[in-house]
């Protein structure tokens, strides 16, 4: 897989830091509930983690995500007219596109953007897709916002654009947020391109609840990981020892919570970044959302923020949509 030109690597990695620094100062300085941005979890440490929980008996939003597709690719695909070129934001491994690209590649040659903040998923997703005939891969290790608007920069003229959002990472926004980040995908969108969107539905909480706080513990070693990451990449002497997974569920917002909880005062510091903080006993790290969808809630959604839904497909053994839209 090629990989778009970029700034040298090692000013990248002191941007990257610099921008970590930051957010983790702004989140753990709150005055009230401390939190850190959940796209932090996604180290290569975390990534790894995150891998595992996906093969996990409790955690079946993956699967559904890869039986919807490999059940519902070939009428997704058929429901767009015209030559597309494709984008996928969070390519992660790129273990469930295969399925569309393959479903795409039959009729056109098809090139794919993957576009992560992660090179080593990047690298997985070349490892994954790089052997396909009739696709081109050229790989943006950039925000998604940044990415897209490269990729939508690279097109020809006739050439629509397909965006994939395929890991319900849409439920990581709280609701107003995420109407604003399609809002704000739609801004770099053409009338005619097509947006893919799945979305957790909603189910009983004891079973969500459970997929988020997995038996063997893989969830909170990969939640815990994150202070781990700060004590690694910021110098941090977090006592993980006292500090617990916490899983909710918040009935009004209709969303899980995952939270790291001390179970003791502690005093931490950060030197690289020169910055420290108490965390009291009991306090909590708020670090993840998962918000659940109504089917009905989600065409709302696109219409409300510059889509048509042009189709719904769901998987029946965990209730998860495959959503189109259509930028209008």
């Amino acid at each position: 897989m090629a990989t778009a030109p970029r700034l040298a690597p090692s000013l990248l990695a002191s941007q990257a830091l610099a921008e970590f620094s930051s957010d983790v100062i702004v989140g753990l300085g709150q005055p009230g509930q401390k939190e850190l941005p959940s796209k932090y979890l996604y180290d290569e440490v975390g990534s790894a983690l995150f891998d595992v929980i996906c093969l996990l008996p409790e955690y079946g939003l993956s699967r559904a995500g890869m039986r919807s597709l490999k059940r519902y690719a070939p009428d997704i695909i058929s429901r767009l007219d015209g030559s597309f070129v494709v984008a996928e934001l969070g390519s992660g491994s790129g273990q469930k596109t295969r399925f569309l690209l393959e479903a795409l590649s039959r009729r056109q040659r098809v090139n794919y953007y993957p576009i992560d903040i992660s090179s080593s998923a990047l690298h997985r997703c070349q490892q994954e897709l790089g052997e396909m005939d009739r696709v081109s891969i050229v790989g943006f290790e950039r925000a998604y916002l940044d990415g897209l608007q490269e990729v939508a920069a690279r097109r020809r003229d006739g050439e629509h654009l397909l965006v994939l959002f395929l890991g319900s990472t849409i439920g990581n926004f709280d609701r107003p947020a995420g109407d604003q980040f399609l809002r704000d995908v739609r801004n770099v969108l053409r009338e005619g391109d097509a947006l893919l969107l799945a979305t957790d539905l909603e189910k009983p909480v004891p079973q969500l609840l459970a997929a988020y706080d997995d038996e063997a513990g893989v969830t909170a070693a990969f939640n815990k990981n994150l202070l781990a990451r700060i004590n690694r990449e910021l110098d941090g002497d977090f006592d993980l020892s006292r500090i617990q997974h916490i899983v909710r569920y918040d009935e009004a917002e209709r969303r899980v919570e995952m939270h790291l909880r001390s179970t003791t005062w502690q005093r931490v510091t950060l030197r690289k970044a020169r910055f420290n903080f108490f965390l009291r006993e009991g306090e909590t790290i708020w670090t993840e959302s998962s918000h659940k969808y109504d089917p009905q809630e989600v065409p709302r959604m696109g219409e409300r923020t510059g889509y048509r839904c042009a189709g719904q497909w769901f998987d029946t053994e965990w209730p998860f949509a495959q959503n189109l839209f259509f930028a209008v």
